[in-house]
């Protein structure tokens, strides 16, 4: 069995986010910085966010998205927080997740997504997988997000298997390589830019993308 974050895993979560932090940028100033820039301090606020009380994750972007506004001294219109969250549902997959995943289960792999999101978002994001998963655990069915372990030991309870059987693939080193490991999962840490590891965890496999899937499966 693996499980997965979706977005940044499966889903270009970098991308779709600084694309829209880029565009909403440029109805206040002519000339912003790059979108990279305007999504890592808008991602660390979301994170900083979803450590706190619960609130559906509608909420968390629309706070993240106002607290990145004001900061920048741009006038918040409320209705961008449900925009972002609609943005959000039309964001795709990497270029290999499919084909990846749909060898994985050709070779007997089971798939189950573990995601900081809620249902809405979800089921626009399995359409554009295009790939049959076993199950899905979001953070609104357990009121918490990752980094905190309790979605993974949720995950585990509807999986019905002992963690060492199960590989947990990632992008978001600090929301889910450490999480999954205290619980006793192997991990994949997907590092696409081939960046140095943020963190002191070790993940068990560094990939570039996810075609050693299917030799997993194997």
């Amino acid at each position: 069995m693996a499980t997965f974050d979706c977005y940044g895993t499966l889903i270009d979560w970098e991308g779709g986010v600084g694309a829209f932090l880029y565009e909403l940028a440029r109805r206040h100033e002519p000339d912003p910085p790059p979108a990279r820039e305007l999504r890592e301090r808008w991602e660390a606020l979301q994170f900083e966010r979803i450590q706190g009380d619960w609130r559906c994750y509608r909420e968390i972007l629309a706070d993240s998205l106002a607290a990145w506004a004001g900061e920048r001294g741009y006038r918040f219109n409320e209705h961008d927080g449900e925009a972002l969250a609609r943005s959000m549902e039309s964001w795709q997959p990497f270029p290999d997740t499919v084909p990846a995943l749909q060898a994985a289960r050709d070779a007997g792999l089971r798939l189950w997504i573990l995601s900081n999101t809620d249902r809405a978002i979800m089921d626009h994001s399995l359409r554009h997988l295009e790939v049959d998963f076993d199950g899905i655990t979001v953070a609104e069915d357990c009121r918490a997000y990752k980094p905190s372990t309790v979605p993974f030991e949720r995950a585990l309870r509807e999986i019905g298997l002992p963690p060492e059987q199960v590989l947990h693939v990632a992008f978001g080193f600090k929301y889910d390589i450490g999480p999954a490991q205290r619980l006793g999962l192997s991990t994949a840490w997907v590092n696409r830019k081939q960046e140095a590891a943020p963190g002191p965890e070790q993940a068990d496999h560094v990939w570039k993308d996810l075609w050693p899937l299917a030799e997993v499966a194997g």
